[in-house]
């Protein structure tokens, strides 16, 4: 399990650039992106006119040469504000690292200057949030191609991307669990199956998508037939699992900062006395502050254990979305109790983010999944059982 280091001769700090857009475009957008469940792509393609969406790639296809602490950086800024950009460009984040490591030069140039938007395309519905076992099949043909058939069940930015980083069997029976793909938008027999109308994060576009045939050539696979779980787990699970981790964090953080607003400027007139005034209040306020910050501190022993090779990098990183997911779901209930009846009207956007916060636990790898991976790792067991593999 590897990360890249953030390259400290990068020229200017992104998150600079990072503040225009979320002040010009994300913030302003948020509340209409929720109410429409509309895809967010003006503030994806802000992002992409800053250079934002090539953070990750390598300076030598023309990318910002970052490393996982600043991309973290950036999705918790991005969730503070509208968890559904966020989440697509963590999802962006998470397929770059496959592609820089496997993906053609020009792809990898296209998404370096904010020309290419991708994403994942991993559970489906024969196999749910087990994303470790694919249903879905590759078939050698006779004229160099591969034809894929599949169901996925949840494509984040599906008919939106450029691109999709696509499991399926190997194949090659017994070659292993899994293949990765690079499969183009445009590709012939690839259907994006309805909207999406969800509770939360209801912009970034998660819907179900089919291949009924469809065609890549055999080049379009990435990494040996059978290694995309290997792949999976060792170029990706960190990316997409840390992120997720910035990803609660910035929901967390905000949902705090916004109840310590209400409770500072909200006065009772009768008493004269502010909310704060009442020490269960501050308490209770304190409370979830601790959480927060508790998060944030293993966050960044995470991205440590990462960048230095600990021994139990792998630990941390299955252990802070986990952690993750409890702590921003039970720090937006306590905001919204915190700010009472205000909370549940849409300026706070408290709700907004306590609903954006509930996908954390159900997006695979799931809480319960995370849990038994710790146990496992802890035990000395294999992180999947052998049939798995």
């Amino acid at each position: 399990m590897t990360t890249s280091v953030d390259n400290a001769q990068t020229a200017a700090d992104p998150t600079d650039t990072l503040g225009t857009v979320i002040d010009d475009v994300i913030r302003p957008q948020a509340p209409i992106v929720d109410r429409d469940g509309a895809f967010p792509r003006p503030g994806v393609d802000a992002l992409a006119a800053a250079g934002l969406l090539g953070l990750a790639s390598s300076t030598e296809v023309g990318g910002a040469g970052h490393g996982m602490r600043t991309v973290a950086e950036v999705i918790e800024r991005l969730a503070a504000e509208c968890g559904s950009t966020a989440m697509v460009a963590l999802m962006h984040y998470a397929a770059t690292a496959v592609i820089e490591a496997y993906g053609p030069h020009d792809l990898r140039a296209a998404i370096a200057t904010g020309d290419h938007l991708t994403t994942l395309a991993f559970s489906e519905y024969g196999s749910r949030s087990h994303f470790w076992s694919p249903t879905g099949t590759a078939t050698a043909t006779d004229d160099d191609t591969v034809r894929l058939d599949a169901r996925k069940s949840w494509v984040t930015s599906a008919g939106e991307a450029n691109s999709y980083v696509w499991s399926s069997l190997p194949l090659t029976r017994d070659a292993g669990p899994m293949t990765l793909w690079l499969v183009p938008a445009d590709s012939a027999g690839l259907s994006v199956a309805g909207d999406f109308d969800g509770l939360g994060l209801r912009g970034n576009g998660s819907r179900p998508m089919t291949a009924d045939g469809l065609q890549v050539p055999a080049t379009a696979r990435m990494a040996a037939d059978g290694a995309g779980l290997d792949t999976a787990l060792g170029a990706v699970l960190p990316w997409f699992l840390v992120l997720n981790a910035a990803f609660c964090l910035g929901l967390a953080d905000s949902a705090v900062a916004e109840a310590g607003r209400h409770l500072t400027r909200t006065t009772l007139t009768h008493t004269g006395a502010a909310l704060r005034d009442a020490p269960v209040t501050r308490r209770d306020l304190a409370r979830l502050m601790i959480r927060t910050d508790a998060l944030r501190a293993f966050l960044g022993d995470t991205l440590t254990a990462l960048e230095t090779g600990r021994a139990d990098a792998m630990l941390r990183v299955l252990q802070v979305k986990a952690l993750a997911g409890e702590t921003v779901a039970d720090v937006t209930d306590g905001a919204m109790q915190l700010c009472g009846g205000s909370a549940f009207r849409k300026e706070l956007g408290l709700e907004r983010r306590f609903r954006d916060a509930r996908a954390a636990r159900v997006m695979a790898p799931t809480t319960d999944a995370l849990h038994d991976f710790v146990g496992r790792v802890a035990t000395g067991l294999p992180l999947l059982d052998e049939a798995n593999r």
